[in-house]
């Protein structure tokens, strides 16, 4: 429908009715309204996977890798078919809007969200985000960029104030959400932090250049939560207040259109964005949505599979991969992460996976019947326990594996109850009289030894085994963060003697009272093994082996989103059980199972060093691919990787009287190394294949007029033994430029293919914009006249080709 006709249907509401759709109906619906044909439409988080409106275990979504992961691909076909996915699970289970994707920058290594972010450069994050934006939006499921803008980190993130230039804010926070704009997205998120003074949710940034100069003719919708003014925020181009049915618009936001604080056309305008958003989703009038159908083409696994090799950088090879299956008798596989990776980050955009396939169960399938696979956990990471899972519980009641979870009036009497598969539950269904929640399983110790086990919530809590009370108490909320009250809240532990073989009734109740939420997770965790036994027995593994695959990684406690990373250093005894393995066998891979940057104090020990990030359900499958030589490793980095921490050039995440500067300017990520002269462990870009290339020659076309784009023609050759893939990167440099500028940015790239021997070319297309810079003082863009520095090859800091062009 055009503007002008939902102007006509918007005008036959009147104000309280206009008003009363400015906020969600539920926590992930908007508002119906019969009048005007407008259904309700459903928003569900989305970055790696469509969880749908409810945290369900028992009902499962497909989980991709991770964005970091998804930054590595440099290859925007695949990340176009993997939001095409997202659309697919979306209209599977009646999703109108996906929450994806996020468009915010690797700014700092230290940022706890970074598993959510595709990279530190605006180029690769727009691309990237463009592509994954079309798949969505081809199937008429919105997508959303988010979080605009600036919100980069977590600490303090409901009220941090990010103070930043205009300049760097136009060349780098906002690049990629103009960049999202231009290719069409339907909805953009509100951020919960403030830039320069004003909260994002009331921030002139909403009109101006968003809705304005780039002609976003969507819709805004806040982070959940974020809109906490009534007046300024309405008053501004704020759109969509997410949750409802409470919130601070209402009628407080009717009396201020009514009080003259907020003109009624900024109403009818926000009301047009949303039947603008419904129409384009199959949510108004007589629109009907796609119907739900099978993916087309290659299996939904397989695709998933190959976006895990295709994500996967390999870091360091002294010709140890491709492992040789031919060669190997046995091989050890080593590292809790193995047994137990990290798929998917933690917080908001967590789903629950159908099927995984662990780093372990995929070197084990492919080795069957050929090699032997011994596994060696070696050391507890620490750490807080794990909930409760079908793999070390059973309901009392039925002897299923899971757990039992009841809702009690205040009483003790029973208004619900069903079998469930975890500890861990969000959202227990509430009904009149509701007053306690209560989980309880039967745990079973195959030996006797001190079981830890723990309640999470707020408000009145209980925990006992077997009668026994071991937490009591009343716990206060302590924060307003969402992710904590409502995903993550603080758990209480306590230890007791188990026997072995006797089984333990273990029993949680948490009441539920106004202002705590109603999460309630129940963990446990067995007795851990002698570290130091633990640490021997996987260094004999690897000793008797033909080769030692380790997993290492990050834990959840260590990395996820609500709050920042205070170390790089790997928990618990990693790095010491990396170095000890890798001295008794050269033939030592390690896996890096993280989200964002970690220190590889070892790197130089092993004889390879894989980065898997976050691979999502397929991890396993898509690793033993690349280890064994199916597929080549894909991935080239997103961030650069530090040596140490204390090398970082740009790391603080932690605001100071409520705000935080970006003082650095545009100089984030590599630019950052480079401006400081420092070299880092891996520089952005940097990824091996299983073949070697040299760059032979480079010639550049259209140099002659200002707006016109620049071709860049890389010749190279595979000089190795295999077929393979290469991501030729363009930068541009401008030495002697009259404003400040970064020693050099990355410009385009583009992927080639070829058989050992072939020599091919690559042509990279450097846009216009790529040379311009923000005139502060003017307000407008401006090209400088001159030369310019056009350098191409590997990464950031391995660029052997340069050519100079005069524009």
């Amino acid at each position: 429908m055009t503007r002008d006709e939902l102007l006509k249907l918007v005008g036959t509401l009147d104000l309280a009715r206009k008003v009363g759709l400015l906020t969600g109906a539920t926590v992930w619906r908007s508002r119906a309204e019969p009048a005007v044909g407008l259904r309700e439409m459903v928003f569900s988080d989305g970055p790696a996977g469509v969880r749908g409106e409810e945290w369900n275990e028992r009902r499962p979504s497909l989980l991709l890798p991770s964005a970091s992961a998804l930054g590595s691909l440099w290859d925007e076909s695949l990340a176009g078919q993997l939001g095409e996915l997202l659309a697919f699970e979306a209209l599977r289970k009646g999703v109108h809007a996906v929450l994806a994707p996020t468009l915010n920058l690797h700014r700092s290594p230290l940022g706890g969200r970074h598993f959510e972010c595709l990279a530190e450069d605006p180029e690769l994050v727009a691309r990237t985000g463009v592509a994954l934006i079309r798949g969505i939006q081809a199937h008429g499921v919105a997508a959303t960029a988010k979080h605009y803008v600036a919100n980069d980190s977590e600490t303090e993130r409901l009220t941090l104030d990010v103070r930043v230039d205009e300049r760097t804010l136009r060349e780098v926070y906002l690049a990629p959400f103009e960049a999202a704009v231009a290719a069409g997205v339907w909805l953009v998120m509100s951020a919960y932090n403030g830039v320069n003074g004003t909260t994002m949710t009331a921030n002139e940034l909403l009109a101006e250049p968003l809705k304005g100069e780039w002609g976003f003719d969507g819709a805004v919708v806040s982070d959940w939560g974020a809109v906490r003014l009534t007046a300024k925020s309405a008053a501004a181009a704020q759109d969509l207040a997410m949750p409802g049915p409470q919130g601070p618009w209402g009628e407080a936001l009717v009396a201020a259109v009514r009080g003259g604080s907020v003109a009624e056309e900024a109403i009818d305008d926000k009301v047009v964005r949303l039947l603008t958003l419904a129409d384009r989703v199959g949510a108004l009038g007589g629109g009907r949505r796609l119907p739900p159908r099978a993916w087309p083409g290659t299996t939904t696994r397989g695709l998933l599979r190959r976006a895990v090799a295709a994500g996967t950088v390999l870091l360091r090879n002294e010709d140890v991969l491709p492992l040789d299956v031919s060669a190997l008798h046995g091989v050890a596989v080593i590292g809790r992460h193995a047994g137990a990776p990290r798929l998917q980050g933690g917080g908001s955009a967590g789903v629950f996976p159908a099927e995984v396939v662990t780093p372990l169960d995929g070197i084990r399938a492919h080795l069957r019947g050929r090699a032997q696979v011994l596994y060696a956990p070696g050391p507890d990471l620490g750490g807080q326990p794990p909930p409760l899972d079908p793999a070390r519980c059973e309901n009392p009641l039925t002897g299923a594996p899971g757990v039992l979870m009841r809702v009690l009036t205040a009483s003790g009497d029973e208004l619900f109850a069903e079998h469930r598969l975890s500890g861990r539950q969000l959202e227990p269904p509430l009904a009149p009289l509701a007053h306690t929640v209560e989980i309880s399983a039967l745990v079973r110790p195959a030996s006797d030894g001190k079981w830890t086990f723990g309640v999470g919530g707020y408000g009145r809590m209980g925990l006992a085994v077997d009668g026994q009370p071991l937490v009591e108490g009343e716990f206060a909320r302590d924060t307003d963060d969402p992710a904590v009250v409502h995903l993550d809240p603080p758990r209480r532990h306590a230890s007791v003697w188990l026997a072995g073989g006797q089984p333990a009734h273990v029993v949680a109740r948490r009441e539920l009272a106004p202002g705590t939420g109603r999460a309630v997770v129940v963990t446990a965790a067995a007795p851990e093994p002698d570290p130091e036994q633990a640490l021997a027995e996987a260094v004999e593994a690897a000793r008797n082996a033909d080769a030692a695959v380790i997993v290492v990684g990050t834990t959840e406690g260590s990395e996820s989103e609500g709050h920042d990373r205070t170390s790089l250093t790997l928990p618990g005894r990693q790095d010491e059980l990396v170095a000890a393995v890798a001295a008794v066998n050269p033939r030592t891979v390690v896996v890096v199972n993280s989200g964002g940057p970690v220190e590889l104090p070892w790197r130089e020990q092993a004889g390879a060093v894989l980065l898997s990030w976050f691979p999502g359900q397929e991890a396993g499958a898509g690793l033993a691919d690349v280890l064994f030589g199916q597929a080549e490793p894909g991935g080239r980095l997103p961030t650069t990787w530090a040596a140490t921490l204390a090398d970082v050039p740009v790391r603080e995440t932690r605001p100071h009287d409520g705000a935080l500067t970006y003082d650095e300017g545009p100089h984030i990520g590599y630019r950052a190394w480079l401006r400081a002269g420092r070299t880092p462990a891996y520089w952005f870009g940097h990824g091996l294949g299983y073949t070697t290339w040299s760059y032979d020659r480079l010639r550049v076309a259209g140099a002659a007029a200002k707006g016109e784009a620049l071709a860049v023609a890389v010749r190279l050759r595979n000089t190795g033994a295999r077929r393979g893939r290469e991501v030729v990167q363009v930068y541009l440099a401008r030495p002697d430029s009259a404003v400040e500028r970064p020693v050099r940015w990355l410009a385009g790239f583009t992927a080639v293919r070829a058989e050992p021997g072939e020599t091919v070319t690559a042509t990279v297309e450097v846009p216009a914009r790529m040379l311009r810079h923000w005139d502060v003082r003017e307000g407008r863009w401006r090209t400088e006249a001159g030369d310019w520095q056009i350098l191409a090859g590997r990464s950031a800091g391995d660029l052997p080709l340069t050519a100079t062009v005069r524009r």
